[in-house]
């Protein structure tokens, strides 16, 4: 099926129109935030659920039963999906915690009234591709890739769900208010959890033992986390994936890239990033 046919365009980016309701945007638009609120902002395939793993953790001191007793879409719900509108979220007692894909500048009027605290995920967009490659040829709701060159040239020309990679992280970048919000790669979460989990905690202000500490990182491992069942995606209902196909939570590395760009493309990416992202002075950890 094709992107007219799947996707709504919403200021101007494609969103899955099967979790994306007018019902469901209203919702987002008109949403209150409260200052102690958090909010995990990523673009797609760059660090989401785990950061659904980590963060109820964090709130919780460490204790297990906040990822084993909801599904990470329910513990840490995006608010611009269908889901959102049924959660009665406005009865939850602080903390809460919400997951956004959107850009900056499709934030709500409530947002940059209150000024939540954010958390902001980048990944390298060459593992944001393939992974995206890989999703989109498992789950139904999104359009085909079709070839590689296919989707990598839709990829760097922002023609996917959620836009462009390279508008989505500099709009987060020039971000105000950036005493709320703490940037963090994936890559810094792979090289050294238990040292990402600890800025978190004091980003958020709230003290953990190096044992507890510890004992999240531990938890949030690819591994253990890929067995949690409220966290792996096996009890979204028939239809939106084929697991058969591959796995929602795949491998979890970084680099993985190597593995699947041509020299060729490799080059023609970075051509192409080095062009869109010459004025960003922010030094990333893959560059």
């Amino acid at each position: 099926m094709t992107e007219a046919e799947l996707y709504t365009v919403y200021k101007g980016v494609f969103l899955p129109t099967a979790l994306h309701s007018p019902e469901s945007l209203k919702y987002y638009e008109e949403f209150s935030f409260r200052p102690d609120d958090i909010i995990v902002v990523t673009y797609p395939k760059s660090g989401t659920t785990w950061s659904q793993e980590i963060l109820p953790l964090i709130l919780s001191g460490g204790d297990a039963a906040a990822i084993e007793t909801l599904p990470n879409w329910d513990r840490v719900p995006w608010l611009e999906e269908l889901r959102a509108c049924v959660l009665d979220l406005e009865q939850r007692p602080s903390r809460r915690v919400f997951a956004t894909h959107f850009h900056y500048n499709m934030m709500p009027p409530s947002f940059f009234k209150t000024k939540p605290q954010v958390i902001y995920i980048m990944r390298n967009p060459k593992d944001v591709f393939t992974s995206s490659f890989h999703y989109y040829g498992m789950a139904s709701y999104l359009v085909n890739p079709g070839t590689q060159k296919e989707f990598l040239h839709k990829f760097l020309d922002g023609k996917i769900m959620f836009g462009s990679w390279f508008d989505h992280i500099k709009g987060w970048l020039n971000a105000e208010d950036q005493e709320r919000i703490l940037y963090i790669a994936y890559e810094e979460m792979i090289m050294d959890l238990q040292d990402s989990v600890a800025r978190l905690a004091q980003f958020l202000e709230r003290p953990l033992s190096s044992e507890v500490i510890e004992k999240i990182a531990e938890r949030c491992a690819f591994k253990n986390m890929k067995q949690n069942k409220m966290s792996n995606y096996s009890l979204v209902p028939p239809g939106f994936m084929d697991l058969d196909k591959s796995h929602f939570l795949r491998k979890g590395i970084a680099g993985d890239w190597k593995n699947q760009l041509t020299v060729a493309e490799a080059e023609y990416f970075d051509a192409v990033y080095k062009e869109k992202m010459k004025d960003v002075k922010y030094k990333f950890v893959w560059d």
